[in-house]
């Protein structure tokens, strides 16, 4: 059963399209506080792939992953789905980072419903293998979201 995340931010569903489905939009808001994402590959139909790296910038990021001998930069991929602009999109995550784990892939839903003062954003979130990782990955999400919302605000 997915998980459900909601925000409403304030931009048209157009335009939260154009920073979810573009290397620059995509580069401007996915990673976490003191990381950067450097998308290598967009290939925007259903089957098509996203590659992207996500590479910890900041000091304490950084120092966080040396200590635990964690590579900076993290290669990650998605496959498209479903992409309906500027209503819905879909992808399925490669998961393929969890150690002593067989890789597999979770399915990530996005619609986009314009309503008063800008879109509201509903993901359904697949959960992972356990519901400590499935925490980790529905934080990550959430931390996506509200950079987006920051971003659209700053505009």
């Amino acid at each position: 059963m997915a998980e459900i995340i909601e925000r409403v931010v304030a931009a048209t569903p157009a335009r939260v399209w154009e920073l979810w489905t573009t290397a620059e939009g995509i580069s401007r808001w996915w990673a976490p506080e003191g990381f950067r994402t450097d998308v290598t590959r967009l290939d925007l139909r259903p089957g098509g792939e996203l590659v992207y790296t996500m590479t910890a910038v900041a000091p304490e990021q950084v120092a966080f992953m040396e200590q635990h001998g964690m590579p900076l930069a993290t290669e990650s991929r998605k496959y498209f789905t479903e992409l309906a602009r500027p209503e819905r999109l879909g992808y399925r995550s490669v998961i393929d980072f969890v150690p002593d784990h067989e890789p597999y892939e979770q399915l990530t839903e996005v619609e986009l419903t314009p309503v008063k003062g800008g879109t509201r954003i509903v993901m359904r979130v697949e959960p992972l293998h356990d519901e400590v990782w499935t925490g980790r990955l529905l934080a990550g999400r959430a931390n996506e979201l509200d950079n987006l919302a920051a971003l659209v605000d700053a505009e």
